[in-house]
């Protein structure tokens, strides 16, 4: 709609985890060099942050990373019970007859595990949303995989990716197995300020159009409605841009932010 009138070849604001939209910060910088150590290393990572601070988009961003020696495994739903959870990896990692009973199925996927060892391989299973694990007994599970090893190194590469409420949970002493097994924690905080504005004319480059759209006060309104959380900063600025299109204005001031405040106090 508004894509011609800004210079735009597509909307730069969209919500879905597009990594050649991913703004590397500092932050988001930091956090995917840990991911693709952990991976290399063949350990287990806990990534934590806020509702829509961009960690989909960095495992995202992980899978684009990896290469053909790695299988990327990943749940988006992990609401499984144990043997659900054993029976979905299975079926991902390809095997025809998943067994219906905890002791066959840990061997099937050892003896896969160890294949794709073989041949070189590296799977990573990622598993996002992963504060939304019903049972401790799935969790269980999941540190159990860090058992399948040989002398010097893991067979696979666990990668647990979830909101604070995960931290939280797992530091409860019924998890310390857990705990132990986490090779590396990073907990992914939201944009300070002048990464705010980074963030958005980065965006707008990236679609085509050139910096400078959204003028300081406009950043500034962003900033303080959204808090420097990315999800929040692509609805604000797409609904900015919606605007400004509809008052044939080509930059985006602080009168625009405005102007949509009343819808930004319902939808944020």
């Amino acid at each position: 709609m508004y894509e011609e009138f800004y210079g735009l070849n597509e909307k730069p604001f969209s919500k879905t985890p597009d990594p050649r939209y991913l703004f590397l910060s500092r932050k988001h910088r930091e956090a995917l060099a840990r991911l693709v150590y952990a991976v290399e290393e063949r350990d287990l990572l806990l990534l934590t942050g806020e509702i829509g601070c961009g960690k989909t988009t960095l495992s995202r961003a992980l899978m684009d990373e990896m290469g053909e020696k790695h299988r990327i495994i990943l749940l988006t739903n992990p609401r499984l019970t144990p043997l659900e959870f054993l029976r979905t990896l299975a079926i991902r990692l390809e095997i025809e007859e998943p067994s219906r009973t905890k002791v066959e199925l840990l061997e099937q996927i050892g003896k896969e595990l160890y294949r794709f060892f073989q041949e070189d391989i590296c799977p990573v299973l990622i598993i996002d949303e992963a504060q939304l694990v019903p049972y401790k007994e799935t969790f269980d599970e999941i540190r159990l995989l860090t058992n399948f090893q040989l002398d010097d190194r893991n067979l696979l590469s666990v990668i647990l990716v979830g909101q604070p409420e995960l931290r939280k949970r797992l530091a409860h002493r019924a998890y310390e197995p857990l705990r132990q097994r986490i090779g590396m924690h990073y907990n992914l905080t939201p944009l300070d300020r002048e990464e705010t504005a980074e963030f958005i004319d980065f965006r707008i480059q990236v679609a085509g159009g050139k910096a400078g759209v959204f003028q300081e006060g406009a950043i500034e309104a962003i900033y303080r409605h959204s808090q420097g959380i990315p999800r929040k900063i692509n609805h604000i600025a797409s609904l900015a841009l919606l605007e400004g299109f509809g008052r044939e204005s080509r930059r985006i001031g602080a009168d625009i932010l405005d102007a949509i405040a009343p819808e930004l106090e319902m939808a944020l």
